[in-house]
């Protein structure tokens, strides 16, 4: 059965959902979008997602033509369409339809488009054995020249780092900026644990700004862990105790391997295990309904 899109103000079944090949989306990854959850017919931090997407927009000065409040309501209700209690969505802001310059003048009126379906990026098995990954020769990008904490259009840098972790056998890799400092995955944000301290790079060098990162520094400091964003390499990776991914599709996925060196003893951490129960348990409750109560 075809899926029900949100696109430009109308629910259409996805075979109609179509955008203009003059789109600056498409000519130029001009756009902005979010990945968001539904578990338990909540969308799960839906505020945060939001608020991240209109942050985004308003630094490529992207005027998206709905209220915050409007765009809620083409999230849930493209769930609701689609009779989804457990979903991945995926909201899209591109700059609209211009004509072959790079001007973004030329583009009068932005595109705004909701997909809800599933998704499963990783097997099961990932999350009960843990995940090894490696360190790819791609930098991450410069944040003074595309600056990571947007969330835009333009991936070819993540994907480029994927397809090098792909042909290195695993599914992620990690991302160092040019000094060398561990910044993200291609699609993840990545935390260490040594000694008992949560440890994750700070957003200033060089990645998104992860909305499941943010969520689970808060729940950790709530069971009173030390968390800590500062700095560090490779070298602090393989000497760490435990090592995990977060992001909304991979939620926290343990890395019991980097570059071949075994972290910790080879198994997914107690800390790790402990904090995605706490993210489980939170998606529970945690965004508003989707169907009327």
């Amino acid at each position: 059965m075809s899926l029900i899109i949100y696109l430009d103000g109308r629910f259409v079944k996805e075979e109609e959902a179509v955008v203009s090949v003059f789109d600056h989306g498409v000519l130029y990854g001009d756009g902005v979008f979010e990945g968001i959850r539904a578990y338990h017919g909540r969308v799960f931090k839906l505020k945060e997602h939001i608020d991240r997407l209109y942050e985004s927009a308003h630094v490529i000065q992207l005027n998206i033509g709905l209220t915050k409040e409007e765009m809620t309501e083409v999230v849930i209700e493209t769930c609701r369409r689609n009779n989804l209690d457990n979903a991945y969505i995926r909201l899209v802001v591109t700059r609209g339809k211009g004509d072959l310059g790079l001007d973004p003048r030329k583009c009068p009126k932005a595109s705004v488009f909701c997909i809800a379906s599933g998704i499963q990026l990783y097997p099961e098995e990932l999350y009960q054995k843990g995940m090894s990954i490696v360190t790819v020769p791609t930098r991450r990008n410069n944040p003074e020249a595309i600056n990571p904490r947007v969330k835009s259009l333009n991936y070819l840098n993540n994907i480029m780092a994927k397809m090098e972790a792909i042909l290195s056998g695993v599914p992620e890799a990690l991302l160092l900026n040019n000094e060398g400092y561990v910044t993200e995955a291609t699609g993840d944000n990545v935390f260490i644990v040594k000694n008992g301290v949560l440890i994750t790079p700070p957003p200033f060098v060089g990645l998104l700004e992860g909305i499941t990162r943010n969520t689970v520094m808060e729940l950790a400091r709530e069971k009173g862990i030390d968390v800590q964003e500062k700095l560090f390499n490779r070298l602090d990776v393989y000497v760490a105790d435990e090592c995990f991914l977060t992001g909304t599709a991979a939620e926290l996925i343990p890395v019991v391997s980097v570059d071949g060196r075994q972290i910790g003893n080879g198994q997914p951490g107690p800390m790790t295990n402990d904090l995605i129960k706490a993210y489980r348990e939170l998606t529970k409750v945690n965004g508003p309904l989707i169907k009327n109560s």
